[in-house]
This record gives structure tokens, C-alpha cells and sequence, in this order.
């Protein structure tokens, strides 16, 4: 049996920014305004999230310059991490790099080996304005860094060097949303 809510059960599914889109090259602006309408955002974006059965997406991914993200991602050992976090800042990096697979939902049906730390923290705010602090490993540290670098302007295809770059921006320009 469940306790409390479902997240994004009250929420209304957005239309996600493809790559191109100059959202998703722009940095985010901090969030100042703790009101309701951030809370329909954090709604919104899990109801988009589990539509288009992703593990995370960043504001500016439905058009929404603003830092803030949300995940619901297992981990390497399966166990399920479920929440939210805005105006986050990674404050550790560390363990062995791993080139794993790594997709996006604003590059729909395209993945890339991308190079990413095994751990990772990251610090912020819930939308209630508590302190939150999340620590990831794995899958999930791939997750918290993928997302932070979405509010930061980048997609993961800024990380992705070399031949499996350029097959990647192949595949960017024959894709049917591009």
C-alpha cells in the first residue's frame, strides 16, 4: 500500500525541447519565488517524466529556464531514489569514470557512451525551500550529473568526444524531430 501521493499525479503532461531548441543552450536561472507555481512545475514535470518514461528531466526540458529538476532513478544495485531538487549544485565528483550508455529525452531514441563520474552529491533546496542533499552512485550519479548539466546549458552529447561524437551528430541530423 502507498503513503502520500504519487508524484506528477496532479500534473499536466508538458511538450518536451528537443536538441536545437535554444532552451536547452541557455543557462537556468536561479528560482526565487517558492510560490505554487513551482509546485505545478515539479508536478508537471514528473507527470511528463513517467509519460515519456524517463528517469529524470530538467525544467528546460519542457521549456522552463529555471533550475530545477526532478528523477525517480535506480541505482546500480536497483534500489529506487524518487525526488526533487532545486537550484542544485554539485559539490562532489569523484570515484572511477565510467563510459556507460546515456540517453535524453530531448534526443528521443539516440544514446551515446558517455563519460561519467561513479559518484556524485548534489546539494539544493525542495520546493518547499528545506535543504536537500543527494548522494548517487551508479546509474544514479549519471542521473544527478546528466540533469545538472541540463540546467547549466549542455546536453550530454558536449561530453561525448571523437568517432562516437560524430556518429552521434550523425544520427542528430537524420532523426525525424531534428
Amino acid at each position: 500500500m502507498r503513503h502520500g501521493t504519487i508524484p506528477g499525479a496532479s500534473g499536466r503532461v508538458r511538450p518536451l525541447t528537443l536538441l536545437g531548441d535554444p532552451v536547452l543552450q541557455t543557462p537556468c536561472a536561479e528560482v526565487t519565488d517558492f510560490g505554487p507555481e513551482l509546485t505545478t512545475l515539479v508536478e508537471d514535470m514528473f507527470a511528463t517524466m513517467y509519460v515519456a518514461r524517463g528517469v529524470g528531466l530538467a525544467a528546460n526540458q519542457v521549456g522552463v529556464g529555471l533550475r530545477v529538476f526532478v528523477y525517480d532513478c535506480p541505482d546500480d544495485e536497483d534500489t529506487r531514489h524518487l525526488g526533487h531538487v532545486v537550484n542544485p549544485r554539485v559539490v562532489e565528483l569523484d570515484g572511477v569514470t565510467v563510459r556507460g550508455p546515456e540517453g535524453c529525452l530531448s534526443l528521443p531514441g539516440l544514446e551515446a557512451a558517455t563519460p561519467r563520474f561513479d559518484h556524485a552529491v548534489v546539494e539544493g533546496v525542495t520546493v518547499t525551500g528545506e535543504a536537500v542533499r543527494v548522494h548517487g552512485t551508479g546509474f544514479f550519479a549519471r542521473c544527478l550529473q546528466h540533469e545538472c548539466d541540463h540546467l547549466a546549458g549542455g546536453v550530454y552529447v558536449d561530453r561525448v568526444g571523437g568517432w562516437r561524437r560524430r556518429r552521434l551528430l550523425r544520427q542528430v541530423a537524420r532523426a525525424p524531430w531534428s
